[in-house]
């Protein structure tokens, strides 16, 4: 069996190993992959692996021995799933493997929001608090999150861990979901009856929300004019979600506190994108996921698709 990576860099810059892989078959890796080289690097394959590479009815036409596409990853909408159903191709990802990192990185950005870590290091180093009259200083109004209310809006595996780190620190939470699980455990938690009321009441909001063709750009200037002005937008789901434009220009006009995204509708964006020029904005490159023990897992769990694959009993298909 043939077996192709096609953009396996992110995964494993060196960090890993690809031995599970190749215990299942032929194996080739490729460290990223232009759309013009996929037909020809996944030329007999039987199973090729992307993370971000596309794959659609032109590859698949011409790709005749593919079998499985599996994803490095949760997302699948590089892939046209409902061309390679017709061609009786399945494809599969990984539906969880980042939960605590990605949930962790939200946090990471509320408390940088809340402290401005990085800056009063910075200026510390500068030797501004060898030269304060005082004992300390601090250069932002410095926030507790003890009382303060979390809104998640997308309460799922990421959403609740997101939740869970929030009431640690003594925080209300309110979330929306178009899918209630029970959360009769919780305490100071309310369910949302629209992401719009999560906007209104919350002092921080993070987003954990798939991407669909309803809720692209459903924060946007109206709908940040919403929120308190003291309140902290988070973005780690997925870029698109958010309208740049307008939330810089809701930052820079004052309607919202700040933000914190580590997802970009453009990813990478260029050297000039206007969303470096918002006021209050902490922008990380897509990393939330990264950590090496998110990445092996993800790499386990590979290793687990492809292998059920090969036994007759895929597991993980997301165009049954």
């Amino acid at each position: 069996m043939k077996i192709v990576v096609l953009d396996g860099y992110a995964l494993n810059p060196g960090d890993l190993s690809w031995e599970g892989l190749k215990m299942l078959g032929e194996l080739s890796v490729y460290d990223r992959t232009s759309g013009v080289f996929v037909v020809e690097r996944c030329k007999d394959a039987e199973v090729v692996l992307s993370n971000k590479t596309v794959l659609g009815e032109k590859e698949f036409a011409q790709l005749p021995s593919l079998r499985l596409v599996s994803l490095l990853a949760t997302g699948y909408n590089v892939i046209d799933t409902v061309a390679a159903k017709k061609r009786g191709i399945i494809v599969s990802n990984i539906p969880t493997y980042g939960t605590s990192s990605v949930s962790q990185m939200a946090f990471a950005h509320i408390l940088e929001f809340c402290h401005h870590v990085q800056h009063h290091s910075d200026e510390t180093k500068k030797g501004r608090w060898a030269e304060n009259s005082d004992w300390c200083f601090w250069d932002f109004p410095l926030i507790e999150l003890s009382g303060k209310t979390m809104g998640v809006i997308g309460f799922g595996r990421i959403g609740q861990a997101t939740g869970d780190i929030a009431q640690a620190f003594g925080m209300k939470l309110l979330a929306h979901d178009v899918y209630r699980s029970d959360q009769s455990h919780r305490k100071d938690f309310r369910w949302a009856d629209t992401a719009e009321q999560v906007l209104l009441e919350s002092d921080f909001v993070s987003l954990h929300c798939n991407l669909t063709g309803d809720n692209a750009k459903m924060i946007n200037y109206e709908t940040l004019k919403k929120m308190k002005r003291t309140a902290f937008l988070v973005n780690t789901s997925r870029g698109p979600l958010v309208d740049e434009a307008g939330l810089a220009r809701a930052l820079n006009e004052g309607l919202i506190a700040g933000a914190g995204l580590d997802v970009l509708e453009q990813e990478p964006p260029g050297k000039d994108d206007p969303i470096y020029r918002a006021k209050n904005i902490f922008i990380t490159p897509h990393i939330s996921w990264a950590t090496k023990e998110a990445r092996s897992r993800l790499m386990e769990q590979t290793v687990e698709n492809v292998k059920a694959y090969k036994a007759g009993k895929p597991i993980n298909i997301v165009n049954k």
